[in-house]
């Protein structure tokens, strides 16, 4: 009889979470997972021993509620536009102790400043989390949703759900480009974007292994082109670092022509890739197309180009935020992430191919 009552009382509470759940408005069939870097950490990095935070103000200063949550940037990232897009509430941070019972089903972000697909990568910021321990947390997520959902209703919503990647900078900014960098001594810059594209290749075909179908992969941006990168390099009059660019374009190439691989290679898959660096790019050459009056400072920064030290307490940003490409030394403003993630969820080949976010989430 106790042994009945338990199954009975498991089950009820399982109803009562999915229950729960849509009473707010989350869709236990389908999710968003978003796994990353900085460009799209919603505060995990709060959680871990780092010097990669930013919740702090001016961070923070146009999000909704005006406080710093722990995104670098001024208001949302493009994960949170293109997550407002699809109807959704902003996605927790995985490690967030709030981030449990019904708040994880419609999706977790595990995105975290300084990681990278290498394990390496970031190492100079003390704490992060790599793209393979991001997954390790998917599967740890998946077996909650077991846990809610029952194994038959959480396949499908794996199955489902859309799987967004902005990851591979700090690939670069946080390990090959860093002075006596251990990578740019044993690689050319041929040899490590194969090895980067290598091992993201294995990463996404681990989450394909997990259930994953619909992914979004968002290739890594102008780098020669950001603040930092202006003041590392000493930039004379403000314009991009060709070398850097081309290091970043030899990986965009190489990660595109991996997907159609992949796309092949699995069956009932689909990868989109998403060219942020042609976006940013024009974005620097024409900058009054879309309403921008500086793209080489950052909005908030110290030293040149605003490009030195990040944005701490203390530093006053400047007025005019949504006229500035960047926020930080390394991020673009909030008024840049939303024309991006619009770009993204509607725009056509070839900004996004083979389909926008719009169509992939409709795919069944």
């Amino acid at each position: 009889m106790a042994q009945m009552w338990s199954a009975a009382a498991f089950l009820m509470i399982i109803a009562l979470l999915v229950h729960s759940a849509q009473a707010q408005g989350v869709n236990p069939k389908k999710a968003l997972f978003v796994f990353g870097d900085s460009l799209v950490d919603p505060g995990n990095n709060n959680y871990i021993a780092t010097i990669a935070k930013a919740n702090f103000a001016p961070n923070g200063v146009d999000f909704p509620g005006g406080v710093p949550t722990g995104r670098f940037c001024n208001g949302r990232t493009v994960a949170d536009v293109i997550t407002q897009k699809l109807s959704l509430p902003f996605l927790p941070a995985y490690l967030d102790p709030n981030t449990r019972g019904p708040a994880i089903l419609g999706g977790i972000n595990y995105a975290s400043a300084a990681g990278g697909i290498l394990d390496g990568t970031g190492a100079n910021y003390i704490g992060r989390l790599s793209m393979n321990t991001q997954i390790q947390y998917f599967q740890n997520t998946q077996q909650q949703f077991i846990q809610q959902l029952g194994p038959v209703a959480a396949k499908q919503v794996f199955a489902n759900s859309l799987y967004f990647f902005v990851i591979g900078s700090n690939d670069y900014i946080n390990n090959y480009l860093q002075p006596s960098s251990q990578t740019a001594r044993q690689y050319s810059p041929k040899q490590y974007e194969a090895v980067l594209v290598n091992e993201f290749s294995r990463q996404l075909t681990a989450l394909y292994n997990l259930g994953g179908r619909k992914f979004a992969i968002f290739n890594v941006g102008p780098l020669g082109c950001i603040p930092s990168q202006l003041a590392n390099q000493r930039s004379p009059d403000g314009r991009c670092i060709t070398f850097i660019n081309d290091y970043v374009q030899g990986f965009n190439g190489a990660l595109r022509q991996q997907l159609t691989v992949l796309t092949a290679r699995f069956p009932g898959s689909t990868f989109v890739y998403g060219d942020a660096y042609s976006l940013v790019f024009d974005r620097v050459t024409n900058p009054g197309r879309y309403g921008l009056i500086n793209v080489n400072s950052g909005c908030c920064g110290i030293g040149a180009f605003n490009g030195q030290l990040p944005c701490i307490t203390g530093v006053s940003p400047c007025a005019a935020r949504n006229q500035y490409l960047f926020w930080d030394p390394f991020h673009p403003t909030d008024a840049v992430n939303v024309q991006l993630g619009n770009a993204f969820y509607t725009g056509g080949s070839p900004v996004i191919s083979p389909m926008n976010i719009q169509q992939l989430a409709a795919l069944p």
